[in-house]
């Protein structure tokens, strides 16, 4: 656990993307009127969750206003409405809600994280801001291997990004590598990697990806289905 903790906190406190940084720290200043009476936490949001996680989540990157404003991943945003949601049903979470860091919140045997650390313009990360950002999920893949089982990916961008850090984190990954889909399922080394839609509010407004699709996959993820 200590490893983790201060995996967390060196990521946290990194600064190595000049145009995340400044995004990340204006929109801090400048808020959403909603939340105008809140500190945000602006900074590089580590992962969440146990360090003897099971199952992994893979996002894309923190909220403008949600991760970037509460300092969790998928924490005060309709994503994150979705995603605790569904791991509260399949009894993966303590509450169905995750609305900030002292909320009470725990996750059962699930972790989440990303492959971009801090929320970047209109949410999309560049390739180079992706790459730069991959030796962080590398540790923590590393990190969590004891235990690990299963990894659910959300969205290609995610994919395209955890596939080449379970390789460098000393996963074999097929060549050519997998296609990311939804329901994808691919062995790996001891573990099984999971595709799934990502759950923007583009997917789940128009029920590309449905609450029950979601709870499929990660219940898949977690041997409960």
């Amino acid at each position: 656990m200590d490893a983790l903790a201060d995996l967390d906190r060196r990521i946290a406190g990194c600064r190595a993307c000049p145009r995340l940084v400044d995004w990340r720290e204006e929109v801090a200043r400048t808020k959403r009127a909603a939340f105008a009476d809140e500190t945000y936490w602006g900074r590089p949001v580590p992962g969440f969750g146990p360090a003897d996680a099971r199952v992994l989540i893979v996002g894309l990157a923190p909220a403008a206003h949600g991760g970037n404003r509460t300092g969790r991943m998928f924490t005060g945003d309709r994503s994150g409405d979705v995603l605790y949601q569904a791991l509260y049903d399949i009894g993966l979470a303590s509450q169905p809600t995750a609305t900030g860091l002292g909320d009470g919140l725990e996750l059962h045997g699930v972790r989440v994280t990303s492959p971009v650390h801090c929320a970047p313009p209109a949410n999309k990360p560049t390739p180079g801001e992706r790459d730069t950002c991959r030796p962080w999920l590398v540790q923590e893949l590393r990190l969590l291997r004891p235990t690990l089982r299963s990894v659910v990916v959300l969205g290609g961008f995610g994919w395209q990004a955890t596939l080449p850090a379970l390789a460098e984190a000393g996963w074999s990954v097929p060549r050519p590598r997998p296609a990311f889909g939804h329901g994808a399922r691919v062995p790996l080394d001891g573990i099984e990697l999971f595709g799934c839609f990502h759950v923007s509010q583009r997917n789940t407004f128009t029920g590309r990806l449905t609450p029950r699709m979601l709870r499929d996959v990660l219940g898949a993820a977690a041997g409960l289905r």
